[in-house]
């Protein structure tokens, strides 16, 4: 089917770059003062190409195209983009950039992983109820600890959640450790505790997973 040929498939793609530059540059005032005419002009060329491959893929594929979550994923990507965005709804505007997210589909690559994300999601929920689990524990032990002398970082549970979710991204949780080490010097094991059980050791559980799904796809794919 032409729609689905590598020549007409790499000209989509272009075009989705193009159009995402485009969408870019329409954030700068300077460059729509000069060429804001033409720079809408190319969108608008660039949407009614869009439609018409997703009409054209209608027409080859009938209902059956409804059956592909990627298709579904296209015809909801370019529809968007139909939407009125004059008045109230002028914020839908900025929801074009969406379009970029069609390289997902187009590109074969992309694609696989995130095919491979959706398949370790199963596995992935568990690593999550880990996660909690262990975000939980130390909040209450935290909170526990820490509340009487820093209400702002440990005060409430769902404070001690939030701070724990800072010390897991790594920003800041020096400081806020060695303020609370000048209370409570023994407060290291606690923090040096989490950030290994929640930082490490679940994260590369995680990438072991994805990495672990995509060699699994991968296999089936080479084997079919």
């Amino acid at each position: 089917i032409f729609v689905d040929s590598t020549r007409f498939q790499s000209f989509i793609i272009g075009l989705i770059i193009l159009n995402s530059i485009i969408i870019g540059l329409e954030t700068s005032e300077i460059i729509m003062s000069l060429y804001g005419g033409i720079l809408l002009l190319i969108d608008k060329l660039i949407l009614v190409i869009f439609i018409i491959e997703i009409t054209l893929k209608l027409y080859a594929y009938g209902f059956s195209f409804f059956r592909s979550g990627w298709n579904i994923f296209d015809f909801s990507i370019v529809s968007l983009a139909l939407l009125p965005t004059s008045g109230s709804l002028s914020i839908l505007r900025s929801l074009r950039i969406f379009r970029s997210l069609r390289l997902i589909k187009n590109v074969p690559r992309l694609r696989f992983i995130v095919e491979s994300l959706f398949h370790s999601l199963p596995s992935l929920l568990w690593i999550f109820v880990l996660l909690a689990l262990v975000f939980y524990v130390f909040a209450v032990i935290g909170t526990k600890l820490f509340s009487s002398e820093f209400l702002a970082w440990f005060g409430t549970l769902g404070a001690s959640m939030f701070s724990l979710f800072q010390i897991m991204t790594l920003e800041g949780w020096a400081e806020m450790s060695r303020s609370i080490m000048e209370k409570y010097p023994f407060a290291n094991i606690y923090f040096i505790s989490f950030i290994l059980l929640a930082s490490y050791t679940t994260l590369n559980i995680f990438i072991a997973i994805v990495v672990n799904t995509m060699s699994e796809i991968q296999h089936k794919i080479s084997t079919e």
